[in-house]
């Protein structure tokens, strides 16, 4: 069963447990869908509410926006676990002759890059719902107003874990063009999203 379908308790269990998986990936995966699900219960508590029906607009396409990245997220944080999987599978491969360590090392390499591309791709919808949570602020059901700063903050550690999971994966990385890539990409999603997080926590809390 996929770790999107189990209850709380189960995943918080499989999380403390010896297992290498789940782990901080998949947290950071979760942390943003609930970010990303708060800003969708705003829009759902803001929509048909005649006192912001000039945001109607916005909100509508908000709450659209909102369910495609929380559940784009969950799909990260079942695939983060998921791929982890091949790792495994090559800490299992032989290594007695020179043939075979070579055939674990060009392994261990695809591993590596297959678990870059989820936590680089949980930075990208962090930041695009981040995007979507600044663009709302000031515009939405002031009684839930709060909400949307912990929209921010669990979107901020979302992509601060994932960004630590891009890093210690392509740390091991022999191929310069992917690792530039990759680091470029990151810290740019990294940079943005952190000037964001922060601007709507403040803007929230000043208006609280």
């Amino acid at each position: 069963m996929k770790l999107s379908q189990i209850t709380n308790t189960e995943f918080s269990e499989k999380l403390a447990s010896d297992a290498p998986a789940p782990g901080g990936g998949s947290v950071a995966a979760l942390s943003a869908s609930l970010g990303a699900a708060l800003t969708h219960m705003v829009a759902a508590l803001t929509t048909g509410k005649a006192k912001y029906a000039e945001h109607e607009e916005l909100t509508l396409s908000t709450l659209s926006k909102a369910n495609d990245l929380r559940a784009k997220l969950l799909d990260c944080m079942d695939r983060d676990t998921e791929i982890f999987g091949q790792m495994e599978a090559v800490f299992k491969m032989p290594k007695a002759t020179d043939d075979e360590k070579k055939a674990r090392r060009d392994a261990m390499q695809q591993a590596l890059k297959a678990c870059s591309v989820v936590p680089l791709e949980i930075m990208e919808y962090s930041h695009e719902a981040l995007v979507m949570t600044s663009n709302y602020v000031g515009k939405s059901n002031a009684n839930a107003a709060s909400d949307l700063g912990v929209a921010a903050l669990m979107l901020e550690a979302g992509i601060k874990g994932a960004w630590l999971n891009v890093l210690i994966n392509i740390g091991g990385i022999k191929d310069e063009a992917f690792v530039n890539e990759y680091k470029e990409k990151g810290s740019d999603f990294l940079e943005k999203s952190l000037v964001l997080a922060g601007k709507i926590y403040e803007e929230v809390k000043a208006g609280l």
